[in-house]
Order: structure tokens, then sequence, then C-alpha cells
């Protein structure tokens, strides 16, 4: 499956069913009067979330999309039918931007949120409706007024509790594939990667921890440079990071420090997210040089450091752990949160 994560559209409602002039012609009614009934209401375009869909990929070729119209009004007062309701689906975590005022529209998260992006125009009115002491026979009627059309920008982000980030080749895809059932593309060399993958990781209570391997971020991936630029975004939505490093790179703090300078530039937050370091594929130097290079990372950094193989699975049951209670930690705080504020608005 190709993944799409921005897509531009056109959503247009459906136009208001004309109203009609006409008379009654009955009989023994020497002087029917009128009868002309009201057009139908345009149909309306919402967006509802889904689990279904993981990318936008079906918007990716067709781009223009309209609700039915309504249809006109007939004799004897009879309203013209609705049009019928456009329902267009997108993955859950998608953003809806105005792409001509770049304002964000609507943000849809959890499951079947359902959200109204383009009003139907109003049907127009029949003749009747213009009967009055004065008018007797309106020879008059109003047209439907026309659908709501908009611009948009659909952009996805990744609904994941954990995302694995790091340079090209530190063993992303290795790692998620190893804590989870994902089968990501593996292979050595750079930018294996070339769009988030998913995994589900499960604890013995039977809960899920969602974790995005996060394709390769290089020094100016901020600025747009490399890949990381286009994917920086579904970091956003994570509420804990793991930094995996490849220990057996030329300069191993150097490469910790280039992401922790693009999280920085990048600005929303990202530098202050909780992180969880792995010094990943330890089994190809000497213990000795392991321990070197982590109390180089110890002297500059409070985070929680282990030494892991993803590919031997070493040491990843211990970082699985700590990713664990440092989620639990998190909700226990945003529970504790949540109490105060009830208890202050009580």
């Amino acid at each position: 499956m190709k993944f799409i994560d921005q897509v531009e559209i056109e959503v247009e409602a459906g136009k208001g069913g004309d109203g009609i002039v006409a008379f009654r012609r009955e009989k023994y009614v020497p002087a029917g009067g009128p009868s002309g009934g009201n057009g139908g209401r345009g149909g309306s375009i919402f967006f509802r979330a889904t689990t279904r869909l993981q990318t936008l990929l079906d918007f990716k070729y067709a781009r223009r999309f309209k609700a039915d119209d309504g249809t006109r009004g007939g004799p004897n007062n009879c309203t013209g039918a609705a049009g019928k309701d456009l329902i267009l689906e997108i993955p859950c975590g998608t953003m809806i931007y105005d792409a001509q005022t770049d304002e964000l529209i609507a943000d849809l998260v959890p499951p079947d949120e359902t959200f109204l992006i383009v009003k139907g125009g109003k049907g127009g009115l029949g003749n009747q409706h213009f009967l009055s002491n004065s008018n007797r026979a309106p020879e008059y009627a109003l047209p439907g007024l026309e659908g709501e059309i908009k611009q948009l920008r659909l952009e996805l982000k990744l609904l994941a509790e954990v995302g694995i980030i790091g340079l090209p080749n530190a063993g992303k895809s290795t790692l998620i594939s190893s804590l989870s059932s994902a089968k990501p593309k593996i292979a050595d060399y750079p930018f294996t990667t070339l769009i988030p993958n998913l995994g589900v990781v499960r604890k013995p209570t039977g809960d899920g921890t969602v974790l995005a391997d996060i394709p390769g971020l290089i020094e100016g991936a901020s600025e747009g440079v490399g890949l990381g630029h286009d994917f920086l975004r579904h970091i956003e939505r994570t509420r804990l990071l793991i930094h995996l490093v490849d220990i057996n790179s030329v300069d191993p703090f150097h490469d910790y420090q280039i992401i922790q300078r693009e999280l920085y530039a990048y600005g929303k937050g990202l530098h202050h997210r909780p992180q969880i370091i792995g010094l990943n594929k330890i089994d190809t130097i000497d213990e000795e040089t392991q321990q070197d290079i982590l109390a180089q990372f110890q002297a500059v950094t409070n985070d929680p450091i282990f030494l892991i193989s993803a590919v031997a699975g070493s040491g990843c049951d211990r970082l699985l752990q700590a990713v664990w209670h440092q989620l639990d930690l998190m909700k226990e705080e945003s529970t504790k949160e949540i109490s105060f504020l009830e208890s202050l608005n009580a």
C-alpha cells in the first residue's frame, strides 16, 4: 500500500433545488390558488475518521468531490427531494486545513468523529410561499442557493504513543520488527525506510502500545533536507520518543546531537518530548568501548539509556519495560491533572 500523508482537494456541496410557479387546477374550484413547491436542499459533505484507513491514498487521484443537488419543487405544494449527503472517510489523525488561508479547520482523531465541512445550499421557495392577502396569485419563485465550495489540504499525522527516531541505518526498522509484529523493509544501506512503519507491542495484560518507526532524519531535516522534513510531523502526536543511536558509527554522540538539534529547530515542543536512548548494535563492538560511550552520554543527559542489539534482541526487553513504565507514569500524571482541574470546577 502506498503511503500518502498530504493531499489537496476541492469539496463542493450540492445546490438547492429551485422553487416553482404553479397553480391548482381542480374541478369546481374556479380560482385555484398558488401551489408551487419549494426546492429541496443541496447535499452537504462530511468527513468521518475511521480506523480502516492508514493513508490518504483514496484522495491522491480523486481530487474533487461534489454532493448531489436538491431537486426542484413540484406542483400541489410538493417540496423537491433533498440532495444526498456525501461522507468522506479519512484516517484517524487527519488534520483539515483551508488550502487558501492555511487555517486549521478540524483535527479528527477519535474513530467515527464526524465533521461538516461544506453545507448544501437551501432550496428555493415556490410561489405558494408568497401567497398573501394583497397578492392572491404570485407568479414568481426563488432559485435554490449554491452550495459551499472549499479548497482543502489534508495532512495525516500518525497516531502512535511511541516514535522511534534516529539517523538512517541506526536500526529503527530492525527494532520495531523485533518488538512488534511489523515487517518493515530492512537492508544495510541508508534510507531503507521511505514511509513510516507502525507496530503494536502487547503487554502481558493484553493492552497494546503503538510504535511508529519514523524514516531517517538527517542534518537539515527541519529545513526540508532529505526525507525527515516530510515525516517530522508524525512525531508531534507521540507521547514518548525512542532515540536510537548506532554505537558503531564514527561518532555516536555527534549522531545523537544532530537529531537533537533537528528536533529543537523543528519546534512544536518536540525537543521537550520525553526520550529513552537506545545505543544499538552493541554486538559489533567490545564491552569496554560500550561502557566508554555510555559514560559519554550519561554525562550530558538524564534520559534513560540502554545498551541494546535490535538484531540479537539483547537489552530489548529492558528497553520495552522502560517504555511501558514511562507511559504509565505519564498516564498517572495526566489523570492527576484532570482530577485537579475537575476539583477546581466542582
